[in-house]
């Protein structure tokens, strides 16, 4: 099982699967990085969650490293949720710090800007969260040469999985609203496609309503989408300018008796303040529902544990999708005897699939590798099982603000 990290590492049957003592740091050592949002619209989203890539790695540096090394971490590249800045942090840990993976980016327009720089200096890119539907044709194309994967599934599933949410709470007429970048727009398509397949109509489906991703008004956007009476707006958004949207929607009498169903690129605890409250001090959100994607993996129960050890609070969304990304991009270069992009991106699908022994236990994962058995990983957010494209399928929890502006989980939705 994972244990805290003050303790020994230990396999399900109690016996030692590597020292208690951190292996050194050497030359030619596993060199990863993390390129994630610190700062910017998906700050509130990105910074939670930043801790699980150090979690792993000091997790595998303490039951004796990566092929007789302890990891080396480069610490976090801001990525500032802006695809030019993401290009740049690619550059730095690829052709500065030499590493070899980087789990990476969150927002899906930062990875098209980083996969090709990637791609050029052989360095595996693993996301956590990068959903667009986008980067499965480009895998098809052959853009990415094996070396782009996603511990998240792709958009083409939420998008579905929103839809048959909305249907089946009697919602027949919607209009979405969505930032004009590929996570939005490929969300956007598969939403639309997936609710008439229900039966349902999109009010603005002949003009879609895009903001740009900078905007900071958006009076022609929430007339646009709240325009044509709808029963529901999707919003797919990220927290920081959807909460400008939508309190604009609320101040000018748009929002009133509309369910609003948002998805992961807002879900933050801080999401409802964003937004604000109304007159009599309640919260604007209050009802608004969303999906997003959840962990259902053999590894969560004891992944929850390691990070309310850690940390004394459970984990944030995204950060076991975070941990797996990490632990593929070790569990690939032990497999491969070698700590280089090609090494990693030669073995990931195949640690990361049937056949081979599963295991759930990164420690355990490793001592078999060692032994030269094959292995079938499998995560804390699922069974990460990584196809040719470098998706992954997954569950949705459902979610929605109360009235006291927290946010609850209320139940599951899988694709339709």
């Amino acid at each position: 099982m994972i244990t805290a990290a003050c303790q020994e590492q230990a396999s399900p049957s109690g016996s030692q699967t590597g020292s208690p003592t951190a292996p050194s740091t050497a030359a030619g050592a596993l060199k990863i990085g993390s390129l994630l949002p610190a700062t910017g619209d998906l700050a509130s989203v990105g910074q939670p969650m930043l801790a699980a890539v150090p979690l792993l790695v000091e997790t595998v540096n303490k039951c004796g490293g990566v092929n007789g090394a302890a990891i080396a971490l480069v610490p976090n590249t801001d990525d500032q949720t802006d695809p030019t800045a993401g290009a740049d942090g690619m550059t730095k840990l690829a052709e500065v710090d030499k590493v070899a993976g980087v789990v990476g980016s969150f927002a899906s327009g930062v990875s098209s800007a980083a996969t090709p720089i990637a791609v050029r200096n052989k360095v595996m890119l693993v996301s956590p969260g990068s959903t667009s539907p986008v980067f499965t044709d480009r895998a098809k194309k052959g853009d990415f040469q094996g070396f782009w994967a996603r511990t998240a599934p792709p958009d083409t599933y939420q998008a579905q999985a929103l839809a048959k949410l909305a249907f089946d709470k009697g919602i027949k007429k919607v209009a979405t609203v969505v930032i004009n970048n590929d996570y939005g727009v490929g969300f956007e398509k598969e939403f639309v496609l997936a609710f008439k397949k229900l039966g349902g109509t999109v009010t603005n489906e002949a003009k879609p309503t895009r903001y740009d991703p900078k905007a900071t008004t958006f009076e022609t956007e929430v007339q646009a989408a709240f325009g044509g009476q709808p029963q529901g707006v999707a919003a797919i958004a990220y927290a920081e300018t959807g909460a400008l949207l939508l309190k604009t929607a609320y101040e000018q009498g748009l929002s009133k008796n509309v369910q609003i169903l948002l998805t992961d690129g807002s879900k933050s605890e801080q999401f409802p303040g964003q937004v604000g409250k109304t007159s009599d001090g309640k919260f604007i959100l209050t009802g608004a529902i969303g999906t997003v994607p959840g962990a259902d993996g053999k590894a969560l129960e004891q992944f929850i544990n390691l990070w309310q050890a850690k940390f004394n609070k459970p984990p944030v969304e995204y950060a076991a999708q975070a941990w797996d990304a990490a632990a593929l991009l070790a569990l690939s270069a032990q497999a491969a005897q070698a700590n280089t992009g090609e090494g990693i991106k030669s073995k990931l699908r195949e640690v990361a699939n049937a056949p081979g022994v599963e295991v759930s236990d990164v420690c355990e994962a490793l001592k078999l590798l060692k032994e030269g058995k094959d292995i079938n990983y499998q995560g804390a957010s699922g069974n990460v099982d990584v196809d040719e494209n470098g998706d992954v399928v997954g569950v949705y929890d459902v979610w929605r603000v109360e009235a006291d502006g927290k946010l609850k989980t209320i139940g599951k939705v899988k694709p339709q």
